[in-house]
């Protein structure tokens, strides 16, 4: 379980699922069976972020709930091992089932079945804890109680999610005045923006937010940020991939985790980018999180790999990374 700490630095929100990731497969045809090569158990969903942001040191709170059903219970079970994630806003809930999700991954592509019981939001009751970022949704009006962590300071960072309709209704953007930051791939950079380059899409998304992140997959990511008129490109860190579940997650958790440090733009996409990057190294989201040693070590020993290796954003990455990686897990040091 989470320690008591003054702040909780990434408030994450969404659903918690239990990820089942099976790789090395192809989904079989009717009536046959097929064997995996690998397979994986993990929370996933909003999960992904909250781990990915306790493991790289900061104070990570849950706003979700999770089921009594067999597969919910093992999911909190390895969230409650989860050294830095606070799960006092994590609502318990008797007879629903806990979202399940499957990864089928083959050697060119993923597919994913994935079973999900609706239910009723989970809000913020009574004494509001202080926050530095909260990582919401834009599909609903900001809930009164965000709103006012927003009054009190607290920072709005938002993804877009997937739009199945393949709309990418331009209406969903009017929600982005309420936030400070606006996370999101190309793909849902380029279709809200009507545009085929995520440079321009980010820019042209500035209208409507103070920072737009649109992550490139081994292409990096492209910032805009408003204040500055600054467009930031950053190179990607290459890995040997083994399953990109949760990359994304990750990336957020990464970006998020200098929300107070006052570095530089290219130097915050730069730890969200090599955190993405080593969390592709593992099976599931939130299993294969890196942790802060991780992400020091592999700046040590795979210096000449980074790109852009002589940036000096490297060097204050792997200073801010090494006390954290050997400090106590109860520990939050700055």
């Amino acid at each position: 379980m989470g320690t008591e700490h003054a702040v909780v630095d990434f408030m994450v929100t969404g659903e918690v699922f239990c990820d089942l990731v099976f790789t090395g497969v192809h989904i079989p045809d009717p009536g046959t069976e097929t064997f995996a090569d690998r397979y994986a158990f993990s929370p996933g969903g909003a999960v992904n972020r909250a781990v990915a942001s306790a493991r790289l040191g900061r104070h990570a709170g849950l706003l979700s709930a999770v089921g009594d059903d067999p597969l919910g219970r093992a999911v909190l079970d390895v969230m409650a091992d989860e050294p830095n994630l606070d799960l006092t806003w994590l609502a318990h809930r008797p007879g629903w089932q806990t979202p399940v999700s499957v990864a089928i991954s083959g050697a060119d592509d993923r597919s994913f079945i994935t079973y999900y019981e609706p239910t009723t939001p989970v809000g913020i009751d009574g004494d509001l804890p202080t926050v530095g970022v909260l990582d919401i949704g834009i599909d609903a009006p900001l809930p009164a109680w965000a709103d006012a962590l927003r009054s009190a300071g607290t920072l709005l960072y938002a993804g877009a999610g997937w739009d199945a309709t393949g709309e990418w209704r331009t209406d969903k953007l009017d929600r982005l005045v309420d936030l400070d930051a606006f996370v999101l791939n190309s793909v849902e950079a380029c279709s809200f923006a009507r545009v085929d380059d995520p440079a321009q899409a980010a820019r042209l998304l500035g209208r409507y937010v103070p920072m737009v992140v649109v992550t490139c997959g081994p292409d990096g990511v492209v910032a805009y940020e408003r204040s500055t008129d600054e467009v930031a490109h950053v190179p990607g860190v290459t890995v040997a991939a083994a399953d990109p579940t949760g990359a994304g997650d990750t990336f957020v958790a990464g970006f998020a985790a200098s929300y107070d440090l006052g570095w530089p733009l290219a130097d915050r996409l730069r730890l969200a980018n090599l955190a993405a990057a080593l969390s592709v190294r593992g099976l599931g989201g939130a299993a294969s999180a890196p942790t802060t040693a991780e992400l020091a070590a592999h700046l040590t020993d795979h210096t000449g790999s980074l790109p852009e290796p002589d940036a000096a954003g490297w060097a204050r990455i792997h200073d801010w990374l090494t006390p954290r990686s050997s400090a106590p897990a109860s520990e939050d040091p700055q």
